[in-house]
């Protein structure tokens, strides 16, 4: 009975050989937010040099959310002006879909070709923004 098994055994094809799977791609870390809510005015030019202005509730190195009183098209590009702490931010940012708020529209948006000095600088910007947040949370207790 054991001959059986082995020799049926035989005909079958060798198992594959497995090879480890390769380890996923590591994704960089999510940039950190910083909730602004309103507190830093933003200059949004759009495509036909007309201008909007409105409040950022959000911030990130990547993107953010701004408080508008009408909402922009879905992926429109426009150019983003403000000003953070010392320095002026300009860059060209795609706006997504917007959300309904109780007072005007909630529009995320992401940079698009944010330079590696403004990144740099927008980066500053929001760690000085934890960090003064995070001594007047310390003195307030």
């Amino acid at each position: 009975m054991e001959d059986e098994f082995e020799s049926s055994a035989r005909l079958l094809p060798p198992p594959p050989e497995t090879k480890p799977e390769p380890a996923p791609p590591k994704l960089p870390d999510r940039p950190f937010r910083v909730k602004l809510r309103g507190s830093v005015l933003v200059l949004v030019r759009l495509p036909n040099k007309r201008s909007v202005r409105a409040a950022i509730h959000q911030l990130s190195t990547s993107g953010g959310v701004i408080h508008l009183e009408k909402p922009l098209d879905e992926k429109l590009e426009v150019e983003m002006i403000f000003h953070l702490q010392k320095q002026t931010i300009r860059s060209k940012a795609q706006m997504l879909f917007p959300m309904w708020a109780t007072q005007g529209w909630m529009q995320p948006f992401r940079f698009v070709d944010l330079a590696e000095k403004n990144r740099d600088i927008l980066d500053a910007g929001l760690k000085s923004f934890l960090g003064d947040a995070a001594q007047s949370a310390a003195a307030g207790s």
